[in-house]
């Protein structure tokens, strides 16, 4: 069975909640009480539906968001990037912070109908691209944010070396990360840090500390 409709899929199995972290958003969102939380990989296989990334407020997009926030000169008046967006957290907050325009990056092709419902939850504009952005030079953008893309050596290797080529060119490049076990420990500075409440369903603890940070 192939699920064709990843907007009808995402309606019926998630809730529009409050984000922890950032409760002045609201994200359709998995929980204890949706149907998609006790779906098993196999399940979701079934359906046609890969892994559901998008339907997490995962710890360090949540940090990032809070970031751009309580800082929007960060963005204010900029065009920025939300990479591996998964729900089109943070570029919800980039939005709300002041951003002129955000593009929302993601493979996932259930991600695309995750960042337009929730952009409409949010009374926001986003864009959203499924190109893998790391087989070319990174955008002409100011800002590029990504949040918890350090699970894997091979992709963490791989982004930073691009997010590095981004800097390069006078980018802005904002990183929000729990302590993945691949996050590098040096050639970043410290922005700022975090207690994010998270479900022990996702994370090793209920309180997540998320940090945010940002190349030289």
């Amino acid at each position: 069975m192939t699920f064709l409709d990843p907007a009808a899929f995402i309606r019926d199995n998630t809730r529009l909640q409050p984000v922890p972290h950032a409760p002045e958003i609201s994200l359709w969102l998995a929980d204890e009480i949706t149907p998609i939380w006790r779906l098993t990989e196999e399940e979701l296989g079934e359906l046609g539906v890969p892994p559901p990334f998008w339907a997490f407020a995962w710890a360090g997009g949540q940090a990032l968001s809070r970031y751009l926030l309580d800082h929007p000169h960060e963005v204010v008046g900029k065009r920025v990037l939300d990479f591996a967006a998964g729900s089109g957290l943070v570029g919800v907050a980039a939005m709300k912070a002041g951003a002129t325009h955000v593009l929302c990056a993601d493979i996932d092709p259930f991600c695309q109908a995750a960042v337009a419902a929730n952009a409409a939850a949010n009374g926001v504009a986003l864009d959203f691209t499924q190109t893998n952005l790391l087989d070319a030079a990174p955008p002409d953008v100011d800002v590029i944010c990504a949040g918890d893309i350090c699970y894997e050596r091979p992709m963490t290797d791989a982004v930073l070396a691009w997010l590095a080529q981004a800097r390069a060119r006078g980018t802005r490049v904002l990183i929000g990360d729990p302590g993945r076990t691949y996050f590098p420990r040096t050639g970043l500075d410290f922005l700022a840090e975090y207690r994010v409440p998270t479900s022990r369903e996702l994370e090793d603890q209920e309180i997540k500390r998320s940090s945010v940070w940002t190349m030289p």
